[in-house]
This record gives C-alpha cells, sequence and structure tokens, in this order.
C-alpha cells in the first residue's frame, strides 16, 4: 500500500480475530499482506497497530470517494482504477488526495483511541490535555499524524518529473484538507452549567465534510504544466495564464487546488478507466440526460416495501405495519 504509488485504494484481506498471544506475529503478518515498499514494512513492524490503521484509511478513502461520485459518471468504481492512477486526471488527482487525507485522518484517530502504542492523545501545548483525558475526552493527535505521515512516504528527488510533482501536491492537498478542518472543542465543568472551569481539546472534522471539500477541489482542479522558475534555477508547476499589465505570466496552482496534466475520458462507453455508464440508475429531473450520455434511459416500476403508521406501545416498543409503494427507477441504456 502506497498512497503515492498505483494501488493506492486496494483491498487486502483481514486476518480474523486472534489471540493476545499471536498479536505479535498478526502484526507482522498483517505488514507483510500490504502492497508497501521495504522502507515502508519496516516502519508497518516497528509500529504496532499501524496496519489496521492503514486498512481503516482504505477503506475509508474508498467510500468516501465513491458516495463523493455516486452521481457522476466516473463512480470511483474499483474496475479501471490501476490503469486510472497511471494517467493525470483530474481523477486521479482527486484518487491522491482523498487517500491521503483518509491515511492522515485514520492515523490521528487511531492514536486517540489508543490503538496505536507509539502515540497517544494530542499534546498540544496551549491546551490543557491532561485535564480533557481524566474527563473521559482525548483530542485527536493531528500532529503526530501529519509528521508520522512524512515519514512514511518518504522524500522523494522529483526534480524535474512533472508527473512526481503533481502527485505529491494533490497528496498534500488532502492532508491540508484534513488540518483545514481540525476544531478545538470546550467543555464546561462550572456550578450549574458555568463555564468557570473548561477543558478543551482538538477535534477533526467529520471524514465526509473533508470528502466534500476535496469534491468541491475537484470541480475547480487546475490544468497545469511544467516551466522553469529562473530565480530559483528549477522547475515548478504552472497553471493557466494571468494578466499582469502588457504581459501574460502563468499563474502557479495554490496549495490548495488540486492539479491534474491531462484531459479525462467521457466514461461514457467501457474501457480501461471504467465500466462505463449502462445500467447505472440515475435521477430523470437531475442526472440521466448527462450521465446516460445522450444515449437515453429506461423506465421500470417496482414496488417497495416500508414501515408505516408506527405506534409507540407501552412502555417499550414501537408497532408498525408495512406498506407497498410504487417506485420509478431509471436508468441508463446500453
Amino acid at each position: 500500500f502506497s498512497l503515492t504509488g498505483k494501488e493506492a485504494l486496494t483491498h487486502f484481506p483481514s486476518l480474523g480475530p486472534s489471540t493476545n498471544s499471536a498479536q505479535g506475529k498478526v502484526h507482522v503478518k498483517q505488514c507483510d499482506l500490504l502492497k508497501l515498499s521495504r522502507k515502508q514494512k519496516r516502519l508497518c513492524r516497528r509500529e504496532p497497530g499501524l496496519a489496521e490503521t492503514l486498512r481503516d484509511a482504505i477503506r475509508l478513502g474508498i467510500m468516501e470517494c465513491q458516495y463523493q461520485f455516486r452521481s457522476e459518471r466516473w463512480n470511483c468504481s474499483l474496475e479501471g482504477r490501476t490503469s486510472l492512477l497511471k494517467r493525470g486526471f483530474k481523477e486521479t488527482a482527486f484518487l491522491y488526495a482523498v487517500s491521503s487525507a483518509a491515511l492522515t485522518h485514520s492515523l490521528a484517530r487511531a492514536c486517540s483511541a489508543g490503538r496505536m502504542e507509539r502515540c497517544t492523545c494530542d499534546d498540544s501545548p496551549d491546551l490543557e490535555n491532561r485535564k480533557a483525558w481524566q474527563w473521559g475526552v482525548c483530542g485527536d493527535n493531528l500532529k503526530y499524524s501529519t509528521k508520522f505521515l512524512k515519514k512514511f512516504l518518504g522524500q522523494k528527488r522529483i526534480g524535474k518529473d512533472l508527473r512526481a510533482k503533481v502527485d505529491i501536491h494533490n497528496t498534500n492537498v488532502g492532508i491540508k484538507a484534513v488540518k483545514n478542518g481540525l476544531k478545538t472543542t470546550c467543555k464546561c465543568h462550572g456550578v450549574s452549567g458555568s463555564c468557570a472551569v473548561r477543558t478543551c481539546w482538538k477535534q477533526l472534522s467529520p471524514f465526509h465534510e473533508i470528502g466534500r471539500l476535496l469534491k468541491l477541489r475537484y470541480d475547480d482542479a487546475v490544468k497545469v504544466f511544467s516551466t522553469t522558475n529562473d530565480a530559483v534555477g528549477h522547475s515548478e508547476l504552472a497553471g493557466p495564464q494571468r494578466h499582469s499589465h502588457s504581459h501574460k505570466h502563468p499563474a502557479s496552482p495554490r496549495s490548495t487546488d488540486l492539479v491534474y496534466m491531462e484531459d479525462s475520458p467521457s466514461f461514457c462507453r467501457p474501457s480501461k478507466y471504467s465500466l462505463g455508464t449502462a445500467g447505472r440508475t440515475c435521477s430523470r429531473e437531475g442526472n440521466c440526460d448527462s450521465m446516460c450520455c445522450g444515449r437515453g434511459y429506461n423506465t421500470q416500476s417496482r414496488l417497495v416495501t416500508f414501515s408505516c403508521h408506527c405506534q409507540v406501545q407501552w412502555c417499550c416498543y414501537v408497532e408498525c405495519q408495512q406498506c407497498m409503494q410504487e417506485e420509478v427507477v431509471y436508468s441508463c441504456k446500453q
């Protein structure tokens, strides 16, 4: 598993439950099952709990990606992902960002939940975390998460390689999105609800919020090329030109912009990048015309069962009737 590699969101099998005496061996086995570089496997073996956290991050990234693109032609399916990750599309940019965001988020949460041996609650000097711990709360340790992630991913010498620059830029966009969602949460302990005594800790935003932000970044992604900065003597990413008096200057993308190098395919028909949109359900008033790529859509009626006329019965349960309702489903033609 490598966030900047070809198999960034690949599933790997669970080892199932294990006894306490075998946990060390299980942890090493889990690390071996992951698609990691030699250096990353060494780090994984030295960090009990990391393999499980990596698996959580994979699952989190896949689910959020598929949720954000559920109504798009490309729906973040696992089919075709290896081929897509070799290209420089907007979709590739999103995959790098959401996978690095998921790992950053999962690591920070694993620390505060006590699932990692080498880290614990957030230890920001401006917060009274010892008191927070005493009151049963534990700040998400983003500081440790980002520091470890940089070590885990490694610092590559990328030189003039545009693709490497783009991948690292998009990886950092994902990390920054998690950082931007870090909030200070406080709890009052004063008499009668007053805030005479207050304990505060750092808490990450729900990952759905981070996914929604990255989807907005995807919608406004910037197409880039490589240009040489004469002042410092090395190449940089450059985007669309901007006017400055009588001259045009290429604009460097912002650190929060997702960037890509080449235009995406339509994703309408089956290809090595996706299964196409044939058979996909759509909304007649919403996205059918776009998703079906002008091929039209089929209309089908079906009966669905749901609970209705529910009433609370004394003392402790709810009684419902079963109702049926006709539902119209629209799906893209072949």
